[in-house]
């Protein structure tokens, strides 16, 4: 089952079309791409880090990685490191660890979309559990999200 919280965000921001995609249980973005037979490039992975000491998500494609450098360089931040998972569950309390959905603003926190995301017609990502995924148009993420698009990922 799906987050409560991220149905009702869906809901009330009217989100036009999304799909629901149960899937064998997983652990990893790249894992989920593969068990829902989608390009990593369209399964959108949060990756959380602490910018200049503040917890923020980035989001980029499960088939690239993080460049802390081009994140920080890209915020003109001081530092920017990577989050451990018990730094930062605590933050997603109706989520499984390490499978929140790509919606800062839901748990109030600034959030990062790597400009690569927006080449896709759709996107896959995390719907709060390690068993079911969000499928749904990149254009109506954007919508929804308002996200800034930086260079984050090598």
């Amino acid at each position: 089952m799906i987050s409560k919280k991220l149905e009702r965000y869906l809901e009330e921001r009217g989100a036009d079309v999304f799909e629901v995609i149960p899937h064998r249980e997983v652990f990893t973005a790249q894992q989920t791409a593969q068990a829902e037979h989608a390009p990593g490039r369209m399964q959108a992975k949060v990756v959380m880090v602490k910018v200049d000491g503040r917890p923020t998500m980035a989001v980029l494609p499960a088939d690239h990685l993080l460049d802390l450098e081009r994140m920080r360089e890209a915020l003109d931040a001081r530092k920017v490191h990577l989050m451990a998972e018990p730094e930062f569950e605590a933050l997603f309390p109706d989520c499984e660890a390490g499978a929140m959905p790509p919606f800062g603003e839901m748990y109030h926190l600034p959030m990062y979309v790597d400009q690569r995301l927006a080449e896709n017609d759709w996107i896959l990502f995390n719907a709060g559990t390690h068993r079911e995924s969000i499928r749904m148009t990149f254009q109506d993420y954007e919508r929804l999200v308002k996200p800034a698009l930086l260079p984050l990922a090598s």
